[in-house]
């Protein structure tokens, strides 16, 4: 038997084994992070999905009680049906129609290069004098130089090319594995839920307001930025399609992956081509595509967005759009959530701190 007057082993001590174990947790989680990072995209987005239409499966597992499997077969089966499906058409639409205007170039159809020089010809004196001093003067060099550009481009997509069966397994693959863990996800969520918050060191309601809010960010800026950048994408693909523009699908997507941007983001596209419709005598037409820009496409994002994101995430729109952006730069289109979502738990965070010390009585001086 021990000795209970031996004193204790240091290296048996339990604070000791409390810092080794949890540097074991930090070491293997770190480990674990870097083991999906290949695919962090898949888990995320099973991640969001299941977040999002989370308040669907809620009704779909009370009319099939005690099935959970089947009910998160059902919500996945109806993902596939009502956003999956639909985007891959459209996506096949835009690739489609990108090919058509690729070769309309290719063929001298279409002369990026004739319009921009009849851009510059129709510009005012003044304007013309701004281009001067920048050195914009000479349209065959830019064009030239444009050509160059243009080319080096082209041999950078052929030589990509080569790889693209490789290309397409990844995406399948990620594809089956982002299915596969929104499965889990719906079925298993409750109960991940409630693991986690016993295992994270913090009190139960800190938990709980972390996850609450961390689950309000992602179901607003998902919904919200998504609803946002189809109804600008359709509507200007709709403008586009009136003006009788070569490609209005390919635009109109555009449109919808730049309003991703807060504020500025679909006129970068219509801002440009209004400019050159009325620099080329096509006044009306131009007028109407600013016109259509401001009033319809402006409307549905000074409108939609607040209402959709800003409301949820209790988030002011300049840190909104700070974060979405710095989000988009730093990790690619997923940023567009991630960003947000870390914007709101540095809040959170130092919220929850704020509580905590403000609880605290002050020590004796």
């Amino acid at each position: 038997m021990t000795d209970p007057r031996q004193p204790p082993d240091p290296l048996r001590s339990p604070s000791l084994e409390h810092k080794t174990l949890i540097w074991l947790v930090v070491g293997f989680s770190a480990a674990f992070l870097l083991v999906l990072w290949p695919l962090t995209g898949a888990v995320l987005w099973a991640l969001f999905l299941a977040i999002v239409f989370w308040p669907m499966h809620q009704r779909v597992r009370r009319r099939v009680t005690r099935r959970q499997s089947l009910a998160a077969f059902l919500t996945l089966l109806t993902i596939v049906l009502i956003v999956i499906l639909p985007m891959s058409l459209v996506s096949a639409s835009v690739v489609e129609q990108a090919s058509v205007v690729y070769q309309k170039i290719k063929t001298g159809e279409l002369q990026p290069g004739q319009s921009l020089q009849r851009v510059m010809d129709s510009l005012p004196v003044w304007a013309q004098g701004v281009l001067q001093r920048f050195g914009l003067e000479d349209m065959p060099a830019i064009l030239r130089r444009a050509g160059e550009l243009l080319q080096r481009s082209s041999q950078a997509i052929t030589s990509g090319l080569v790889g693209i069966g490789q290309v397409t397994l990844d995406f399948f693959v990620s594809f089956f594995i982002m299915l596969y863990v929104l499965f889990f996800l719906l079925r298993d969520g409750t109960a991940l839920t409630n693991r986690i918050e016993r295992s994270v060191p913090l009190q139960p309601e800190q938990t709980r307001k972390m996850l609450t809010q961390f689950v309000a960010v992602v179901r607003a800026t998902v919904k919200g930025n998504v609803v946002v950048a189809l109804v600008q994408g359709a509507l200007g693909a709709i403008a586009f399609w009136y003006l009788e523009i070569p490609g209005p699908m390919l635009w109109g997507a555009l449109m919808a992956l730049l309003s991703l941007l807060p504020a500025v983001g679909a006129a970068l596209v219509w801002g440009p081509v209004a400019l050159y419709l009325m620099f080329t005598g096509e006044l009306v037409g131009g007028v109407g595509l600013t016109l259509w820009g401001v009033l319809v496409i402006g409307l549905v994002d000074n409108v939609l967005r607040p209402i959709l994101v800003g409301r949820d995430t209790r988030m002011p729109d300049y840190l909104v759009l700070v974060a979405t952006v710095g989000g988009i730069s730093l990790f690619g289109l997923n940023g567009f959530v991630i960003g947000p979502v870390i914007a709101a738990m540095f809040l959170v965070s130092w919220n929850l701190l704020t509580e905590v010390r403000q609880q605290t009585p002050d020590s004796p001086g």
